[in-house]
């Protein structure tokens, strides 16, 4: 007789499949202490092996085990996620069943279980947040058998657990393609609509589908109040419908009082759908109401190297659906290295004769391949384009009629980007021609036309600039030119293809050309006689100039102040210690100041070289205390500084100063001004009818760039705050001073500036003159009641002074495409309006 075999040590249990996953725990009995090896076994094979030795401290408890580390966990093999039937068992090692959970079974247990999955995809991703009312971020997908990630995945946005939005994430996000090396189309968009704004906070929650994967950064607190007047009437919409929902009526009106959301940047895409059919009936309109007085040849020159041959066909399509129709196309094939360009640039020009092609057996590169075009030009003008880019249909018909209105000799438009899922993005809304925002980059780009006489009075591009040959070209063009003959066409005209090498997507792809456009800007100072140091910011094609006069002109530093001693003090203290600039004064104006410390404070400077001061017991009036105290003045500059200003950097003035002697029309330069949290407050104004003044990049954190890098390059504007800034003073008496009847608190800077640039003097936005402001600390906020009447008086002056005119009606530095009572450099127009 056989004897009973002896029951097994191992006892432990599965606790099924979770996910991929299999988890469960197993002990023996005899050594407790010793983790146990479990064999894995797919369709009768064994395919792994799995230690239980992670911890399980709910086994512990229950089977007052000395240990918890009793548990096992398994990840089920990619090649077994197929979605094909498999079976799965567990082997003790003495080749015992470890028993798996299934609810299915009888008994809620069995030897062995079915499966049939399919491979789950691991997701990295982020939630950058809630910027300018939507919500940003990125995600992307990968299978466990692949090894690149990409995008095109769903994202679901809930607020509060009600369902904001679905969007599928396939935005352009070149930075996240530069740092993980993976398919750029991974970024999602999502404006948050109206009924979730608010200063209310809400939880935001953003998924992947279908898996319901949280991304990182998601959930999230936040309120979003972009707009205080949109806030505060969600607010009270959000109180009624709390307290009174019975009261529908109410509710409806006040709802329906709050603005519909606008056009931004956000939304690019859908305002230039807009624009576009817009432009096209404008055009239309036009040529019946205003016709083109002649029609000269135009030459479009199109250097061809590498052509991708889909971007190259939509390219030279492009032309053809031009609505002028007057223009020869000249194809120019560089070195001649792909037989199907070779063949495509036939063919077309057998289909059309305006097609000139120009065969280059031998590779000379951008510039010399352009120049050969220029040579073969036959065109009255001459219109650069790229191979992979695109023209709008009505370009060469609105630059032409630019240039027969304007006599212009060089003329650019503004332009888009499009990525490869067509999506238009990242505008280029320009100012009119900025000589000092030319020097920091080369912002005229596409699209530029010149005359052909012209261009080639101005010369060839020139290799030893490749990279940054246009950029040569312009500035050359500035030396030849005189600047009222170049001309910006305000329209979108040109859209610059996104392509994985295209500086459109990232400049890292053309370091190269960082260098050449030190260069060029260089030799153009040089040439123009100019000393200065150029270098690139942050490994950009953005350029600091640093201009090297050594000559010290007189600065009067008038500080209006009334008590405060304690600001005021900081404010002068911070110049003495700070200011590295030799001859320079501080004029302190006491505006009837009252307290024993204020006295004290001024007596102390009784007998300092660089501090006077002066008292006017007047009723706080800014123009005229600035006015007065200007008067008292010799020096050749002025600063006029609000006493809560505090300079960050020794070479504030300096900077100041060698903007002013850069050109004798420059007539005044202001600074860089920041909030105590180093976010912006100034960095130049824009102006117009709708806001009469608007800070730009106003509340832009520290690291940011502003639109086509404003905050950090120094450029022209129409206006700048008179909280720091520098005036000639000779132009500062000439243009009538601060205006101290009818803007004595608001808006008297905004009105001087108008006053300046109408007087054919230019103003500078100087980026790299640092300075914090504490803004209002000094006189209190407007929005105070018993300040609002005033305030409103002192904007109809501006409104009634300035209505009518070219530089209010549109800031000639600034776009028309863009608000000025919204947030500038991101709300957009009616695009019918345009």
């Amino acid at each position: 007789m056989k004897a009973p075999s002896a029951p097994s040590p191992f006892t432990g249990y599965c606790d099924g499949l979770q996910d991929d996953a299999i988890h469960g725990w197993a002990i023996n009995r005899l050594h407790p202490d010793r983790p146990v090896h479990l064999h894995i076994l797919i369709d009768g094979q064994e395919i792994a092996r799995v230690e239980a030795d992670q911890p399980r401290g709910d086994v512990q408890a229950a089977l007052r085990l000395p240990h918890d580390r009793v548990g096992f966990r398994f990840r089920l093999p990619p090649a077994c996620l197929d979605g094909a039937p498999h079976t799965l068992s567990i082997r003790m090692p003495d080749r015992t069943v470890l028993r798996i959970s299934d609810e299915t079974a009888e008994g809620g247990q069995r030897e062995q279980l079915s499966f049939s999955l399919t491979a789950r995809p691991d997701y990295t991703s982020c939630v950058d947040g809630i910027k300018q009312g939507a919500l940003r971020g990125w995600v992307l997908q990968k299978m466990p058998s692949e090894t690149e990630w990409r995008g095109g995945c769903i994202v679901s946005v809930t607020a509060n657990n009600v369902l904001v939005a679905q969007a599928r994430a396939d935005r352009y996000r070149g930075d996240v393609a530069a740092a993980v090396g993976c398919d750029p189309h991974c970024g999602f968009d999502v404006p948050i609509p109206q009924r979730f704004r608010g200063s209310s906070p809400r939880s935001f929650s953003v998924r992947v589908l279908p898996e319901g994967d949280e991304l990182m950064g998601s959930p999230f607190t936040s309120s979003i109040a972009d707009d205080a007047l949109e806030t505060r009437l969600l607010d009270i919409a959000e109180t009624i419908d709390r307290l009174h929902r019975e009261l529908t009526r109410l509710r409806t009106e006040i709802r329906n009082t709050i603005p519909q959301a606008g056009y931004n940047l956000g939304n690019y895409d859908r305002w230039a759908a807009l624009y576009y059919q817009a432009l096209r009936e404008r055009t239309a309109l036009l040529r019946t109401s205003a016709p083109l007085t002649r029609e000269p040849l135009v030459s479009i020159l199109c250097p061809t190297y590498k052509p991708l041959r889909a971007d190259y066909v939509t390219a030279i399509e492009s032309v053809l659906r031009q609505s002028y129709r007057n223009w020869e196309l000249i194809l120019i094939d560089d070195g001649m290295v792909s037989a199907e360009t070779t063949a495509l640039i036939e063919a077309y020009a057998r289909k059309d004769a305006r097609i000139r092609p120009v065969f280059l057996k031998e590779n000379l590169g951008i510039s010399g391949a352009t120049n050969k075009g220029m040579d073969a030009v036959r065109g009255e003008y001459t219109l650069f384009f790229d191979h992979d880019d695109m023209l709008v249909d009505v370009a060469v018909e609105t630059m032409l009629r630019k240039a027969l209105e304007t006599k212009a000799a060089l003329l650019y438009s503004d332009e888009d980007k499009v990525d490869q899922s067509n999506n238009w993005q990242a505008p280029n809304f320009k100012p009119d021609f900025n000589y000092r925002y030319l020097l920091g980059c080369n912002y005229i780009c596409h699209l530029t036309m010149v005359e052909t006489e012209a261009m080639r009075a101005i010369g060839p591009l020139r290799a030893a600039y490749d990279g940054a040959q246009d950029h040569d070209f312009i500035l050359r063009a500035c030396e030849y030119l005189d600047h009222e003959r170049i001309a910006h066409v305000p329209d979108l005209l040109y859209h610059w293809r996104m392509t994985p090498n295209s500086t459109a997507v990232t400049v890292g792809n053309k370091n190269y050309a960082i260098q050449a456009g030190i260069r060029a800007v260089s030799d153009h100072l040089a040439r123009r006689g100019f000393e200065a140091k150029v270098t690139s910011i942050n490994g950009l094609t953005l350029y600091r100039v640093d201009w090297a006069f050594t000559a010290t002109p007189s600065v009067s530093i008038v500080i209006p102040f009334k008590d405060q001693v304690e600001t005021t003090q900081r404010c002068v203290e911070t110049l003495l210690e700070r200011t590295d600039y030799a001859n320079f004064e501080i004029v302190l104006v006491d505006n009837w100041s009252v307290t024993p410390e204020a006295g004290a404070f001024l007596r102390s400077f009784d007998d300092h070289p660089r501090v006077r001061h002066m008292t006017i017991e007047e009723p706080f009036n800014y123009a005229r205390l600035n006015n007065i105290a200007a008067a008292t003045c010799s020096s050749e500059y002025l600063v006029f500084m609000n006493n809560d200003v505090f300079v960050e950097t020794a070479d504030w003035l300096r900077l100041m100063v060698n903007e002013a002697l850069a050109g004798d029309d420059v007539g005044a330069v202001g600074a860089r001004l920041l909030y105590p949290n180093e976010t912006i407050q100034h960095a130049g104004v824009v102006v117009g009818p709708a806001g009469i003044g608007a800070h730009a990049h106003r509340g832009c954190g520290p690291g940011d760039y502003g639109y086509i890098g404003r905050i950090l390059l120094t450029h022209e504007v129409t206006a700048v705050t008179a909280a720091a800034m520098l005036v000639r003073r000779s132009v500062f008496e000439t243009t009538g001073r601060f205006d101290e009847e009818g803007l004595k608190i608001a808006y008297n800077d905004v009105d001087l500036c108008l006053r300046i640039r109408a007087n054919g003097y230019r103003i500078v936005y100087c980026a790299e003159a640092l300075a914090s402001h504490h803004e209002s600390l000094s006189r209190g906020s407007d929005d105070v009641p018993e300040q609002e009447a005033r305030f409103f008086e002192e904007s109809q002056i501006m409104q009634s002074r300035w209505a009518g005119h070219p530089l209010f009606e549109r800031d000639p530095a600034y776009s028309r495409f863009f608000t000025v009572d919204l947030q500038p450099f991101f709300d957009l127009v009616d695009p019918a309006s345009t």
